[in-house]
């Protein structure tokens, strides 16, 4: 399960934001710092309106008589199972915290564990919360982002100091440019270069890429910034950084006040907002691209369901996500994309139409593609 933990200084409004997240009060939200001192973890569901419609398809295709499920000729709509990604609510960073300053050691320790980090940043400006450190969104950034970056310095130390004897030892080529690789993170963090840092990741061949990716550092860790601003300023925040793949803006606010809403109220406060989605569905979305995540679906009588895989994985890996069996006796994959299957309207109308594609356990899954994995005994 995707991890992504939800960091920034005291009373940004992170546990507002997990509050939301999650539709209910788990969080407690207090005008203090650390009123969240150990983390706080909810599961939520990947917004995918695809599901909805996969799910009608089902319904309304007809059982053939001696087939097993519904009574044939009866639609039965069989229930819907999203994605889920798990949030972790992290207490609030302060300056000194890379050397034990308030909940620092605590803090670090907890995002260590996340894929990726939801960087929440005040900018909004009530004077009734509580500014514990923060001064305004790029300084408060900079605080946090030092932060990690003189944690990550007291590791790569003692990384570099341990591949200098194995690259010693070992004279291998490989462990050679590890030591490089180390040695050139190491600058780059005694300068603060935390985004420079995260291009390291793209250098070298395909092994030296996934080592790095291994490596204990906060740094290096993907980061969505989400922009916490008042409600008359959420509409133009939100334009203003349409265009940026790591950054959105929120007002955990109004989220938080939505989540006690029904669905048609919901929706009705969003349009009198002049907002087409949700922050919450927004943020969820812009993690698992920010990830590199896709989904592929599948569609039956008994569930229909979105699975949770890489970009650029395989059948064969996509079907070891439902079961790891499945990889040993995978056979292969009936394929078709979910526009084109609504669009024909049934799985029959598109098996008609020769729509539906057979593939092997090589053919690169598709965000949307509808599989049927065909498994020997």
């Amino acid at each position: 399960m995707v991890k992504c933990g939800i960091v920034g200084l005291p009373n940004v409004g992170k546990s507002t934001l997990f509050n939301a997240l999650l539709k209910k009060r788990v969080a407690l939200s207090a005008n203090y710092p650390f009123a969240t001192v150990e983390p706080n973890i909810g599961v939520v569901a990947v917004p995918d309106e695809r599901l909805e419609k996969l799910g009608e398809l089902v319904a309304a295709e007809k059982s053939t008589p001696g087939e097993s499920g519904p009574t044939p000729g009866v639609s039965q709509r069989p229930p819907i199972v999203s994605a889920v990604t798990e949030f972790v609510d992290i207490a609030g960073l302060v300056k000194g915290a890379s050397t034990g300053e308030g909940l620092g050691n605590k803090f670090l320790s907890h995002i260590r564990e996340v894929d990726a980090i939801i960087h929440v940043l005040r900018d909004f400006g009530d004077i009734g919360v509580i500014r514990e450190g923060s001064v305004n969104p790029q300084e408060d950034k900079l605080t946090v982002e030092t932060e990690l970056a003189l944690a990550d310095l007291q590791v790569v130390e003692k990384l570099v100091s341990g591949q200098e004897k194995q690259a010693k030892v070992t004279k291998d080529v490989l462990e050679v440019e590890k030591l490089e690789i180390l040695q050139k993170s190491k600058g780059l963090l005694e300068k603060g270069g935390i985004r420079e840092i995260r291009d390291i990741g793209g250098i070298g061949d395909k092994k030296i890429r996934e080592w790095f990716k291994t490596l204990p550092l906060l740094s290096i860790k993907p980061v969505l910034y989400v922009y916490n601003v008042s409600e008359e300023d959420l509409r133009f925040k939100i334009e203003d950084l349409r265009l940026e793949e790591d950054k959105m803006a929120i007002s955990a606010k109004i989220e938080e006040e939505m989540a006690d809403l029904s669905e048609d109220e919901r929706k009705e406060y969003l349009k009198e907002i002049g907002i087409k989605e949700t922050g919450l569905e927004r943020l969820i979305k812009k993690a698992y691209h920010l990830l590199g995540l896709i989904s592929f679906l599948t569609a039956g009588k008994k569930e229909v369901r979105a699975w949770t895989l890489r970009a650029g994985e395989n059948a064969l890996r996509a079907s070891g996500v439902i079961h790891t069996d499945f990889m040993k006796n995978f056979i292969r994959a009936e394929v078709i994309e979910y526009e084109k299957l609504v669009e024909v309207g049934s799985y029959v109308a598109a098996k008609s139409k020769g729509l539906i594609r057979t593939e092997g356990k090589d053919y690169i899954v598709k965000d949307g593609d509808v599989i049927e994995f065909l498994i020997g005994s």
